[in-house]
């Protein structure tokens, strides 16, 4: 193996590139100083590089275009004059070369868009292409090789040392966009790099990508240093490379977490079918299996609940249930609702709503704080989800049965909300009797002594005045 070959694997071990790219992009900095120092801008130049022998191979790459008309003819011959004029004379040409790119402008800017334009350098016209080969057709290529130079100068070889850097920058920046661009919509590993005001940089070891505060977990705190998993959200091209985008607060991370912790999800026995996430505060994850033999819940929480404490770990110390799932709603709202006990479920299919019973000590614990229970219970299922008290007389049993809009309709807010009150009323009142009635008795103990404690004194008070005579 020769030195280059090795020093060519070194870089693409360090940069993590292709082999063939990097030739590539020796390839095109040889061509660059071949044109800095032999050729000229009417020729196409293409290098073939062996990095074995480390030698070269050189050629001019036209494609075969139709034939012009006398007026182009006559312009690219009035170009070429300038060309060979400019080189005639090189210490002006450096304002020639400006004075016709200027024209060259002009001239574009006349042109129609719309009309194709003939380009000298890399095409030619059919009629000069036959006289190189006869059988020639429209659309091939012709390639003249050139004369390999014995070696470059210094402005060429820095004109290559520049190109191949560049070259190398490019190929490095597209492949790390493209990784994380197939990585996208997945979980990533990352240590916390620094936080610049909202903004928070993770190292994802090939890239920094930046979690902005709106996909930013309320209240946790980021840390220098610690490793956090999160959410490729979207992966952009920028002009420093690759713009990669993170989050924690999506449902998607709980779902991919979920997937990594959980062999029984990996392999498909158990399918997550919904999630419905507060970030920071709760979550609820709806799992179903065909199998019989598997628990599903059991499943995902773990012996001892290990698996499920590793995945809240992972989120921050966010609460998660897990719902099992079911084609029947009453069966499904009611899992949903869990750990309130529900007594009755009443649902109109049409418009997706639900009316749900529960005893009223137990109604702050089905709506949950500032209503998070329901309103995630809501999102879990799809259906719109009304808690009332269960009013007594009404059996205790969960009915199957799917109510019509028509009685829906007849169930008014408005007379619930007053019988709501009476049963507050009439619970108060209760409250209020039982108290008096355990207050009454020792009211009377409290008489009873007081006036059992005063003969006492008065017997003892006769006693003494008697021993006294």
């Amino acid at each position: 193996m020769s030195e280059l070959i090795s020093a060519i694997k070194q870089v693409c071990e360090e940069k993590k590139i292709d082999y063939d790219l990097v030739v590539s992009a020796i390839e095109s900095s040889l061509a660059a100083a071949y044109r800095k120092d032999y050729g000229n801008k009417l020729q196409n130049i293409k290098v073939n590089f062996n990095p074995e022998t480390a030698k070269s191979k050189i050629y001019d790459v036209k494609t075969v275009v139709e034939d012009l008309s006398e007026e182009e003819n006559l312009e690219i011959e009035r170009q070429r004059e300038e060309f060979e004029n400019r080189e005639k004379n090189k210490k002006e040409r450096v304002v020639r070369e400006k004075e016709v790119e200027k024209r060259e402008e002009v001239r574009n800017e006349e042109r129609d868009e719309d009309e194709k334009r003939f380009n000298p350098k890399t095409e030619i016209q059919l009629k000069d292409a036959l006289i190189i080969k006869n059988d020639v057709k429209v659309g091939e290529e012709i390639v003249f090789e050139l004369e390999e130079p014995e070696g470059y100068g210094r402005m060429a070889a820095q004109t290559a040392k520049q190109v191949i850097v560049q070259k190398i920058r490019e190929i490095e920046k597209e492949t790390i966009f493209n990784e994380f661009k197939d990585q996208e919509g997945g979980v990533v590993s990352g240590i916390i790099q620094r936080v610049e005001g909202r903004l928070v940089f993770v190292d994802l070891d090939k890239a920094i990508g930046i979690l902005p505060m709106d996909e930013q977990i309320p209240n946790e705190r980021y840390t220098i240093g610690n490793r956090i998993r999160v959410f490729i959200k979207e992966v952009r091209s920028g002009i420093r490379g690759a713009e990669i985008i993170l989050s924690r607060k999506s449902e998607e991370i709980v779902k991919q977490i979920f997937m990594m912790e959980i062999p029984e999800l990996s392999n498909g026995l158990i399918e997550i079918k919904n999630i419905a996430r507060e970030a920071g505060s709760r979550s609820k994850i709806a799992i179903f299996t065909d199998s019989e033999n598997i628990d599903p819940v059991g499943s995902c929480v773990g012996q001892r609940g290990v698996r499920i404490q590793t995945i809240i770990s992972e989120l921050g110390g966010e609460k998660i249930d897990i719902v099992e799932y079911s084609d029947d709603p009453v069966k499904y709202i009611a899992n949903a609702l869990a750990p309130a006990k529900i007594i009755n479920i009443r649902i109109d299919e049409k418009s997706k709503r639900s009316i749900v019973k529960v005893e009223p000590d137990k109604l702050s614990l089905a709506i949950g704080k500032a209503g998070q229970n329901a309103r995630l219970a809501a999102r879990l299922t799809g259906w719109k989800i009304d808690i009332l008290p269960y009013i007594e007389g009404e059996e205790a049993v969960v009915e199957n049965k799917i109510e019509t809009s028509a009685e829906m309709d007849n169930i008014e807010l408005g007379n619930t909300n007053e019988e709501e009150n009476k049963d507050k009323k009439e619970t108060k009142g209760k409250e209020k009797k039982e108290k008096v009635a355990k207050e009454k008795p020792v009211k009377e103990k409290t008489v009873k002594e007081k006036a059992v404690t005063k003969d006492k004194k008065e017997t003892k008070e006769k006693k003494v005045k008697k021993s006294s005579k």
